[in-house]
């Protein structure tokens, strides 16, 4: 059976809907970094999703090509994940998506490494014409974070931040968003198939003691 990175880490995948405080590992991942509003269809944050897919899928099905990948094990490709923030604002502004910078990942197993996602980016451009120049291989440790299930539309996240944040205070900690601390969604949905209302979105952010 597939790893499924979901169900084995369900700390960092399922939290529950009220808030809750976990340290986050150092983890890879394969990354695009972009700017402006994600609702674009035609817009650079569509096809940043569209590439980190075409990569993910090129490496797990690395085996039915004649790329072996050293400690290569079948896996289920991790949910879509994004950090956001606008220049000079601590937090998010939903009014304001045009500003919007924002780095998309997915997250990759432990055994791929830089010189793997070279071939993935050269694979892809070769076969699906893609241009993966963008793409990069981004190690993260957010560490010390308050998380939380939403559900719903993405514009009604305020309301599960408000509880998110009060939670966070009547634990003794505070916020620390910074240049390399940033909000931060899990998308566990496919908002092509699910009605808005079941859609589940893992929303967390920095914390850390006074």
């Amino acid at each position: 059976m597939a790893f499924d990175f979901k169900k084995e880490y369900k700390e960092l995948y399922l939290p529950k809907t009220e808030p809750g405080i976990i340290m986050v590992p150092k983890m890879n991942f394969v990354a695009v970094r972009g700017k402006g509003n994600p609702n674009d269809e035609s817009g650079e944050y569509s096809r940043a999703v569209k590439m980190l897919y075409a990569l993910s899928y090129t490496l797990k099905m690395s085996p039915k090509s004649n790329y072996q990948i050293e400690g290569y094990f079948d896996y289920v490709v991790p949910p879509l994940e994004g950090f956001w923030w606008i220049p000079g604002l601590k937090g998010m502004d939903y009014n304001r998506k045009d500003l919007l910078h924002w780095i998309v990942i997915i997250r990759l197993p432990d055994f791929i490494t830089p010189e793997d996602l070279a071939w993935a980016k050269e694979t892809v451009q070769r076969k699906k014409k893609i241009d993966c120049t963008k793409a990069e291989f981004l190690t993260i440790e957010e560490g010390l974070c308050v998380q939380m299930m939403h559900f719903g539309a993405f514009d009604d996240e305020p309301k599960t931040i408000k509880k998110m944040h009060t939670y966070v205070e009547e634990q003794g900690y505070m916020l620390d968003f910074s240049d390399t601390r940033m909000h931060h969604e899990i998308y566990l949905s496919d908002i092509r198939k699910v009605a808005v209302e079941n859609w589940k979105t893992v929303i967390r952010h920095p914390i850390r003691k006074p």
